[in-house]
C-alpha cells in the first residue's frame, strides 16, 4: 500500500486515497492479473486502478490507461495532473496514459491481455454505445473484466447511494447534461450483452465497498441536485420527491453500494 501511495498526487491528509487504493487492490485481485500481462483500462480516471494494475503486471508488463474526458476535468485534482503525478513515481514508466482518447477510434497494432472497464460505464451514454465498445474490444482482447456498483444492495444503510444514483441520473436525463451518471446498469444487462457478444463468463463475484466514501459524496451532491432541476412532469415530481425521503431518512449513515465483478473469455 505505502509504495502505491507515494505514486499518487494527494492533497492533504492521505486516508480517502488509502481507502479508494484499498478497493481498488481487492478488484484488481479478483481480475486475476498477472505478472507480465499487456492491459488496457478503458474509463482511467485519475489512475486509481491503473496504478494497481501496474503493480500487479510487474516490470514485464504493461499498461494503457485512456479516458475519454479532457486531462483539465476533476477537482480538487485535475486527471492530468494525477497522471502526471503517477508518470513520475517508480510505477509510471508501465503505464501510458491518454485522455481525451475515443476507444472507438483508436487503431491497435497488437492484442492486449485483458481490457479493463471498472466504475466507468454509469459515464456511457447509452447501451448500445457500450455494445459498441464490446464489439471492438473483442478486436483487440480475448478476455475483459468489469466492474461497476451494484445498484442491487444487500445493506438497508446502502439505499441511499442508491436513491443518490437514481436522482443524478434523472438529473442528467431532464437537464439534459453531460452528468457523471448517465446510465444506471444492472449487471444482469451488463451480462446478457456479454452473451450476445460471445463472450463466455468464467468470474462473477461481489466485492465489498461498503466502507468508501462514494455513497456519501453521491449524497451530497443530489442533494444540492434537488434545488437544481428544471421544470419536470408531475409524476417525476413525485419520483424526485420519494427518492429524496428515502435517501435522507434513512436511520443509518449511508454506506457505499458494493461492486460487481464480471470477468469473461472469448
Amino acid at each position: 500500500m505505502e509504495h502505491l501511495l507515494k505514486c499518487m498526487k494527494i492533497i492533504g491528509d492521505d486516508t480517502i486515497q488509502r481507502t479508494q487504493l484499498t478497493h481498488r487492490i481487492e478488484l484488481v485481485k479478483t481480475f486475476q492479473v498477472k505478472k507480465g500481462m499487456k492491459v488496457l483500462e478503458i474509463g482511467c480516471g485519475q489512475g486509481d486502478t491503473a496504478v494497481v494494475l501496474a503493480d500487479a503486471v510487474g516490470e514485464t508488463g504493461h499498461i494503457v490507461a485512456i479516458d475519454i474526458a479532457s486531462p483539465e476535468y476533476g477537482a480538487p485534482i485535475t486527471l492530468g495532473e494525477a497522471a502526471e503525478t503517477i508518470s513520475q513515481s517508480p510505477l509510471g514508466q508501465r503505464i501510458d496514459f491518454h485522455f481525451e482518447t475515443d476507444f472507438l477510434q483508436m487503431a491497435f497494432d497488437e492484442k492486449f491481455d485483458v481490457i479493463v472497464l471498472s466504475h466507468c460505464s454509469w459515464y456511457f451514454e447509452s447501451i448500445e454505445l457500450l455494445k459498441n465498445y464490446l464489439q471492438k474490444i473483442k478486436q483487440v482482447a480475448d478476455r475483459i473484466c468489469f466492474a461497476e456498483w451494484d445498484i442491487d444492495y444487500t445493506l438497508e444503510s446502502q439505499r441511499a447511494h442508491f436513491c443518490a444514483a437514481n436522482i443524478a441520473l434523472l438529473y442528467t436525463a431532464f437537464a439534459e447534461n453531460d452528468g457523471n451518471i448517465q446510465n444506471l446498469f444492472h449487471k444482469t444487462q451488463i451480462k446478457e450483452l456479454m452473451h450476445s457478444e460471445g463472450f463466455l463468463i468464467t468470474l462473477e463475484q461481489t466485492v465489498d465497498a461498503s466502507y468508501l466514501q462514494d455513497g456519501l459524496w453521491e449524497v451530497d451532491y443530489s442533494n444540492y441536485l434537488l434545488n437544481e432541476f428544471p421544470e419536470v412532469p408531475t409524476k417525476i415530481q413525485s419520483l424526485i420527491h420519494s427518492y429524496a425521503y428515502l435517501m435522507n431518512e434513512q436511520a443509518k449513515p449511508p454506506l457505499s453500494l458494493n461492486s460487481f465483478v464480471l470477468c469473461a473469455d472469448l
